[in-house]
Protein backbone atom coordinates (compact mmCIF):
# COMPACT_ATOMS: atom_id res chain seq x y z
CA UNK A 1 0.00 0.00 0.00
CA UNK A 2 1.30 3.45 -0.93
CA UNK A 3 2.25 5.68 2.05
CA UNK A 4 -0.32 8.28 1.04
CA UNK A 5 -3.09 5.69 0.96
CA UNK A 6 -2.09 4.37 4.38
CA UNK A 7 -2.24 7.87 5.87
CA UNK A 8 -5.64 8.48 4.31
CA UNK A 9 -7.04 5.24 5.70
CA UNK A 10 -5.65 6.00 9.15
CA UNK A 11 -7.30 9.42 9.02
CA UNK A 12 -10.61 7.81 8.11
CA UNK A 13 -10.21 5.28 10.93
CA UNK A 14 -9.58 8.15 13.34
CA UNK A 15 -12.71 10.01 12.19
CA UNK A 16 -14.84 6.89 12.52
CA UNK A 17 -13.49 6.28 16.01
CA UNK A 18 -14.37 9.81 17.12
CA UNK A 19 -17.79 9.41 15.51
CA UNK A 20 -18.49 6.52 17.88
CA UNK A 21 -17.46 8.56 20.93
CA UNK A 22 -15.30 11.59 21.65
CA UNK A 23 -11.85 10.64 22.90
CA UNK A 24 -8.56 12.00 24.17
CA UNK A 25 -5.32 11.63 22.23
CA UNK A 26 -4.24 8.69 24.36
CA UNK A 27 -7.59 6.92 23.95
CA UNK A 28 -7.48 7.37 20.17
CA UNK A 29 -3.93 6.03 19.96
CA UNK A 30 -4.98 2.96 21.96
CA UNK A 31 -8.10 2.36 19.87
CA UNK A 32 -6.24 2.62 16.58
CA UNK A 33 -3.06 0.85 17.65
CA UNK A 34 -0.93 3.86 16.66
CA UNK A 35 1.80 5.79 18.45
CA UNK A 36 0.81 9.01 20.19
CA UNK A 37 2.96 11.03 17.80
CA UNK A 38 1.30 9.54 14.70
CA UNK A 39 -2.15 9.97 16.20
CA UNK A 40 -1.33 13.57 17.17
CA UNK A 41 -0.16 14.36 13.65
CA UNK A 42 -3.30 12.93 12.07
CA UNK A 43 -5.61 14.62 14.57
CA UNK A 44 -3.93 18.01 14.14
CA UNK A 45 -4.33 17.83 10.37
CA UNK A 46 -8.02 17.02 10.76
CA UNK A 47 -8.50 19.85 13.26
CA UNK A 48 -6.86 22.31 10.86
CA UNK A 49 -9.29 21.27 8.11
CA UNK A 50 -12.22 21.44 10.60
CA UNK A 51 -13.04 17.74 10.36
CA UNK A 52 -12.31 17.47 14.10
CA UNK A 53 -12.60 19.84 17.04
CA UNK A 54 -10.45 19.61 20.16
CA UNK A 55 -12.42 20.35 23.33
CA UNK A 56 -10.06 21.19 26.24
CA UNK A 57 -10.35 18.71 29.07
CA UNK A 58 -12.67 16.45 27.07
CA UNK A 59 -10.96 15.34 23.87
CA UNK A 60 -11.65 15.27 20.15
CA UNK A 61 -15.12 15.43 18.64
CA UNK A 62 -16.42 15.71 15.09
CA UNK A 63 -15.98 19.13 13.53
CA UNK A 64 -18.23 21.48 11.54
CA UNK A 65 -16.78 20.53 8.14
CA UNK A 66 -18.47 17.15 8.45
CA UNK A 67 -21.84 18.84 8.89
CA UNK A 68 -21.27 20.66 5.61
CA UNK A 69 -20.28 17.42 3.88
CA UNK A 70 -23.34 15.67 5.31
CA UNK A 71 -25.52 18.48 4.02
CA UNK A 72 -23.96 18.24 0.56
CA UNK A 73 -24.41 14.47 0.53
CA UNK A 74 -28.03 14.89 1.56
CA UNK A 75 -28.63 17.43 -1.18
CA UNK A 76 -27.14 15.10 -3.77
CA UNK A 77 -29.17 12.14 -2.61
CA UNK A 78 -32.01 11.12 -4.92
CA UNK A 79 -34.25 10.44 -1.93
CA UNK A 80 -33.65 13.83 -0.31
CA UNK A 81 -33.89 15.68 -3.61
CA UNK A 82 -37.18 14.02 -4.54
CA UNK A 83 -38.68 14.33 -1.06
CA UNK A 84 -37.69 17.93 -0.32
CA UNK A 85 -40.45 19.84 -2.18
CA UNK A 86 -43.13 17.57 -0.71
CA UNK A 87 -41.72 18.00 2.80
CA UNK A 88 -41.67 21.77 2.31
CA UNK A 89 -45.32 21.77 1.32
CA UNK A 90 -46.24 19.59 4.29
CA UNK A 91 -44.38 21.88 6.70
CA UNK A 92 -46.01 24.94 5.16
CA UNK A 93 -49.50 23.50 5.45
CA UNK A 94 -49.16 22.16 9.00
CA UNK A 95 -46.75 24.72 10.55
CA UNK A 96 -45.17 21.79 12.41
CA UNK A 97 -41.68 20.28 12.24
CA UNK A 98 -41.25 17.74 9.44
CA UNK A 99 -38.52 15.10 9.37
CA UNK A 100 -37.16 12.64 6.84
CA UNK A 101 -35.30 9.65 8.25
CA UNK A 102 -33.76 6.30 7.40
CA UNK A 103 -32.63 3.23 9.34
CA UNK A 104 -28.98 3.27 10.38
CA UNK A 105 -28.17 0.02 12.16
CA UNK A 106 -30.33 -0.05 15.32
CA UNK A 107 -31.44 3.60 15.17
CA UNK A 108 -33.42 6.05 13.10
CA UNK A 109 -31.12 8.57 11.42
CA UNK A 110 -32.64 11.97 10.64
CA UNK A 111 -31.42 13.13 7.22
CA UNK A 112 -33.60 16.20 6.64
CA UNK A 113 -35.62 18.58 8.78
CA UNK A 114 -37.95 21.49 8.13
CA UNK A 115 -38.54 23.44 11.36
CA UNK A 116 -42.11 24.39 12.21
CA UNK A 117 -43.41 27.86 12.94
CA UNK A 118 -44.50 27.10 16.47
CA UNK A 119 -42.38 28.21 19.42
CA UNK A 120 -41.33 24.79 20.61
CA UNK A 121 -38.01 22.98 20.86
CA UNK A 122 -37.70 19.46 19.47
CA UNK A 123 -34.44 17.67 20.26
CA UNK A 124 -34.12 15.77 16.97
CA UNK A 125 -31.82 17.31 14.36
CA UNK A 126 -30.30 16.32 11.04
CA UNK A 127 -27.61 13.74 11.77
CA UNK A 128 -29.16 12.67 15.07
CA UNK A 129 -29.79 9.02 15.89
CA UNK A 130 -33.05 8.35 17.71
CA UNK A 131 -34.73 5.16 18.94
CA UNK A 132 -36.65 3.16 16.37
CA UNK A 133 -39.32 1.80 18.70
CA UNK A 134 -40.35 4.96 20.57
CA UNK A 135 -40.43 7.56 17.76
CA UNK A 136 -43.18 7.75 15.17
CA UNK A 137 -40.63 7.90 12.35
CA UNK A 138 -38.72 4.93 13.72
CA UNK A 139 -41.84 2.79 14.04
CA UNK A 140 -42.79 3.55 10.44
CA UNK A 141 -39.36 2.40 9.31
CA UNK A 142 -40.00 -0.96 11.01
CA UNK A 143 -43.25 -1.92 9.28
CA UNK A 144 -41.59 -4.64 7.18
CA UNK A 145 -39.35 -6.04 9.93
CA UNK A 146 -39.96 -9.49 11.36
CA UNK A 147 -41.53 -9.70 14.85
CA UNK A 148 -38.25 -11.15 16.15
CA UNK A 149 -36.49 -7.98 15.01
CA UNK A 150 -39.20 -5.86 16.62
CA UNK A 151 -38.65 -7.59 19.96
CA UNK A 152 -34.87 -7.24 19.73
CA UNK A 153 -35.12 -3.51 19.07
CA UNK A 154 -37.78 -3.01 21.76
CA UNK A 155 -35.51 -4.53 24.38
CA UNK A 156 -32.55 -2.53 23.02
CA UNK A 157 -34.44 0.79 23.22
CA UNK A 158 -35.95 0.16 26.67
CA UNK A 159 -32.53 0.68 28.24
CA UNK A 160 -32.18 4.30 27.09
CA UNK A 161 -35.66 5.61 26.27
CA UNK A 162 -38.99 6.46 27.88
CA UNK A 163 -40.57 3.20 26.71
CA UNK A 164 -43.03 1.83 29.23
CA UNK A 165 -45.20 -1.24 29.36
CA UNK A 166 -44.77 -4.72 27.96
CA UNK A 167 -43.54 -5.83 24.59
CA UNK A 168 -46.89 -7.54 24.01
CA UNK A 169 -48.73 -4.23 24.32
CA UNK A 170 -46.22 -2.49 22.04
CA UNK A 171 -46.51 -5.32 19.51
CA UNK A 172 -50.29 -4.95 19.38
CA UNK A 173 -49.96 -1.26 18.67
CA UNK A 174 -47.33 -1.89 15.98
CA UNK A 175 -49.57 -4.37 14.19
CA UNK A 176 -52.39 -1.85 14.25
CA UNK A 177 -50.11 0.88 12.94
CA UNK A 178 -48.93 -1.38 10.13
CA UNK A 179 -52.53 -2.19 9.23
CA UNK A 180 -53.47 1.52 9.12
CA UNK A 181 -50.29 2.67 7.33
CA UNK A 182 -49.15 5.29 9.83
CA UNK A 183 -47.70 5.50 13.35
CA UNK A 184 -48.06 7.73 16.37
CA UNK A 185 -45.55 8.94 18.92
CA UNK A 186 -47.32 9.74 22.18
CA UNK A 187 -44.55 11.26 24.30
CA UNK A 188 -42.70 7.93 24.46
CA UNK A 189 -39.39 9.44 23.39
CA UNK A 190 -39.59 13.07 24.46
CA UNK A 191 -41.78 14.68 27.11
CA UNK A 192 -44.70 16.70 25.69
CA UNK A 193 -43.79 15.88 22.07
CA UNK A 194 -46.10 13.93 19.81
CA UNK A 195 -45.71 12.84 16.21
CA UNK A 196 -47.27 11.12 13.22
CA UNK A 197 -45.26 9.23 10.58
CA UNK A 198 -45.58 7.06 7.49
CA UNK A 199 -43.08 4.95 5.50
CA UNK A 200 -41.68 5.72 2.05
CA UNK A 201 -41.17 2.80 -0.32
CA UNK A 202 -38.89 2.52 -3.33
CA UNK A 203 -39.58 0.78 -6.64
CA UNK A 204 -39.12 -2.77 -5.31
CA UNK A 205 -41.62 -2.13 -2.51
CA UNK A 206 -39.14 -2.09 0.37
CA UNK A 207 -39.17 0.74 2.88
CA UNK A 208 -36.33 3.14 2.20
CA UNK A 209 -37.27 6.02 4.54
CA UNK A 210 -40.07 7.58 6.54
CA UNK A 211 -41.46 11.06 7.12
CA UNK A 212 -42.92 12.47 10.31
CA UNK A 213 -44.69 15.54 11.66
CA UNK A 214 -43.80 16.47 15.24
CA UNK A 215 -45.08 19.14 17.57
CA UNK A 216 -45.97 19.91 21.18
CA UNK A 217 -48.72 17.81 22.70
CA UNK A 218 -50.93 20.90 23.02
CA UNK A 219 -51.13 21.05 19.21
CA UNK A 220 -51.56 17.31 18.82
CA UNK A 221 -54.88 16.21 20.23
CA UNK A 222 -56.54 13.05 18.97
CA UNK A 223 -58.60 14.73 16.26
CA UNK A 224 -55.67 16.67 14.80
CA UNK A 225 -53.39 13.62 14.82
CA UNK A 226 -56.02 11.75 12.83
CA UNK A 227 -56.08 14.54 10.24
CA UNK A 228 -52.29 14.71 10.12
CA UNK A 229 -52.04 10.95 9.59
CA UNK A 230 -53.88 11.36 6.28
CA UNK A 231 -51.60 14.21 5.20
CA UNK A 232 -48.48 12.26 6.14
CA UNK A 233 -49.61 9.11 4.32
CA UNK A 234 -50.55 11.07 1.21
CA UNK A 235 -47.18 12.81 1.16
CA UNK A 236 -45.31 9.55 1.72
CA UNK A 237 -47.32 7.93 -1.09
CA UNK A 238 -46.45 10.74 -3.53
CA UNK A 239 -42.75 10.48 -2.69
CA UNK A 240 -42.92 6.69 -3.00
CA UNK A 241 -44.56 6.99 -6.41
CA UNK A 242 -41.80 9.36 -7.51
CA UNK A 243 -39.31 6.68 -6.46
CA UNK A 244 -41.10 4.17 -8.69
CA UNK A 245 -43.28 2.33 -6.17
CA UNK A 246 -46.78 1.10 -7.00
CA UNK A 247 -49.04 0.30 -4.06
CA UNK A 248 -49.73 -3.34 -3.26
CA UNK A 249 -53.11 -3.75 -1.51
CA UNK A 250 -52.00 -7.07 0.00
CA UNK A 251 -48.93 -6.16 2.03
CA UNK A 252 -47.37 -8.81 4.26
CA UNK A 253 -47.88 -6.81 7.43
CA UNK A 254 -51.53 -6.11 6.67
CA UNK A 255 -52.11 -9.85 6.47
CA UNK A 256 -50.03 -10.35 9.64
CA UNK A 257 -52.02 -7.69 11.51
CA UNK A 258 -55.40 -8.79 10.28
Amino acid sequence: MAPGSQTLLRGIDLLESVAEDRATLGELAARLGLTRSTTHRLANALVERRYLTLVPGSGYQLGPKLLWLAYQAQQQSDLARIARPHLERLAEETEDTVHLGIIDSDHALYVDELPGRRRIVISSRVGHHLPLTSTSLGKALLFDAEPERWKQLFEFDRRDSRLRGSYRKWLRSMKEYARCGYTYELEENEDQIRGVAAPIRKADGTITAAISISSAAQYMDEDRMALLSKAVMETAAVISANLGWKADPYSRLEILSG
